[in-house]
């Protein structure tokens, strides 16, 4: 699966995915795009956990410039980042992002997308696209109020506020701050203890976590499918044998 711009392990229980553009800081270009979706169809065909990691020091520093400058509102009513990033939100199984260095733009939009973000110390959040005369179209607009809240969300998207890593934990945006050289160890002990949850129990818990609105009957109709799964079974089995010795 490794392509131009991405380089992808596959791995029984998770795919590890890193951006590599460094001649651009991992800008998002077509070609990105494009692997990531591929990248996408593999996981919806066979669902697995998602780390996504950026390589050289930098997660992605923003969309390509020099591509953005080209596109019109043709290109703008196609949604080219943002569905792209609302496929990757919508993955069967929980997706993790590891931040070091620059989130920006449709950087930060990617990782918002995900379900978990780590960072490093050197990570920086921002959404500096109105300084370019445009918005940020791809998600953050709405995905970054509801992470963080209206008052937050309008100080990075309007006064061009960036978040550092200490910002990042203290506001929730991330889930740990972690030296640099241990980030990539530490998301996979994250993946690690997600992976011996139940497979369909953590898809499940993903789908009605993220249902617009919630309703019990969403709830009950999810718990249903679980109730009669073997997995559930063998898992509470093995609990109380384990409690019984």
């Amino acid at each position: 699966m490794t392509g131009s711009t991405l380089t992808v392990e596959e791995l029984d229980d998770r795919v590890v995915v890193t951006l590599r553009r460094p001649e651009a800081r991992n800008a998002i270009n077509a070609a990105m795009v494009r692997e990531l979706h591929e990248v996408c169809t593999v996981l919806e065909e066979r669902p697995r956990l998602l780390l996504l990691t950026g390589g050289d020091g930098v997660f992605a520093a923003g969309a390509d410039i020099g591509e953005l400058r080209e596109r019109g509102r043709d290109q703008a009513l196609q949604g080219i980042n943002s569905r792209l990033f609302d496929r990757i939100a919508r993955l069967p199984m929980p997706t993790v992002a590891a931040v070091d260095g620059y989130a920006l733009g449709g950087g930060a939009e990617l990782a918002y997308a995900c379900d978990i973000r780590l960072a490093s110390p050197a990570a920086v959040f921002g959404n500096p696209e109105p300084g370019l005369g445009i918005l940020a179209a791809a998600g953050a607009c709405w995905r970054l109020r509801d992470l963080l809240g209206a008052s937050v969300a309008k100080q990075v998207l309007l006064a061009g506020r960036r978040l550092d890593a200490d910002d990042a934990m203290r506001l929730g945006l991330v889930a740990e701050v972690v030296p640099t050289d241990d980030l990539l160890k530490r998301a996979h002990a994250l993946l690690d203890r997600m992976a011996r949850s139940g497979p369909l129990a953590l898809r499940l818990t993903k789908l009605v976590t993220d249902a617009p609105g919630g309703h019990p009957v969403t709830d009950d109709l999810a718990q249903a499918i679980l109730f009669e799964s073997s997995d559930k079974s063998v898992r509470m089995d093995a609990f109380l044998a384990g409690g019984r010795s």
